[in-house]
């Protein structure tokens, strides 16, 4: 097998005191650090993305200017290109990252698969070039971006870990009916400590 990991927008924007920060955010990113630290020779190609989203428009809708977010659909101001809170939390060191991928430039995106690396190359294709069967999941938010880049992973043929210790939701019950939908689709929900138990 060929494994890689995805780390989804682990950024300062949706930890805490951001834009949208969840409760645990932090703690997520500091735990992906570790797991880089002790892991890295696990995969083959570390991934992560970022929102990326336009700061002079709504993103096709995706930011609420004219009425109340409703945080379904339409979202405040967030992850802004150039902006502190696009960018990765301190706690997450980025320098075992391979390939950094934004998604979400004009419009709405949640999963990693929507999002494109810095030559323009889609996710996908990195993974059908880099032979990539397997992958483990972490990152924020479990019950949103985590949720659809697991399902992306699956309907793209591959086998798919989520490591519960390592994601943060913005709400427990959507968070868990997410996991659920990414066990009933063939994820696999675990915990990073499988690594360690790989290695033993």
């Amino acid at each position: 097998m060929t494994r890689a990991l995805f780390i989804v927008d682990v950024q300062n924007d949706f930890t805490e005191g951001g834009a949208l920060g969840v409760e645990g955010g932090a703690a997520v990113a500091s735990g992906i650090t570790e797991l880089l630290e002790k892991h890295r020779d696990a995969y083959r190609v570390v991934v992560a993305s970022r929102d990326w989203h336009d700061a002079d428009n709504d993103n096709g809708g995706h930011f609420a200017t004219d009425a109340e977010p409703d945080f379904v659909e339409t979202w405040p101001k967030h992850a802004m290109a150039g902006t502190d809170g696009a960018e990765y939390h301190p706690a997450f060191d980025t320098s075992e990252v391979d390939i950094h991928v934004r998604k979400g430039q004009g419009v709405p995106a949640y999963s990693i698969f929507e999002g494109i690396d810095d030559d323009g190359r889609p996710v996908a294709q990195l993974l059908d070039e880099l032979g990539v069967t397997d992958i483990d999941l972490v990152g924020i938010a479990t019950d949103y971006c985590v949720r659809a880049s697991g399902l992306d992973a699956v309907e793209h043929g591959r086998h798919v870990r989520v490591f519960t210790d390592l994601i943060a939701g913005v709400a427990p019950a959507s968070s868990d009916a997410a996991l659920a939908e990414l066990g009933h689709a063939g994820a696999v929900i675990t915990e990073s400590s499988v690594l360690d138990e790989a290695m033993a």
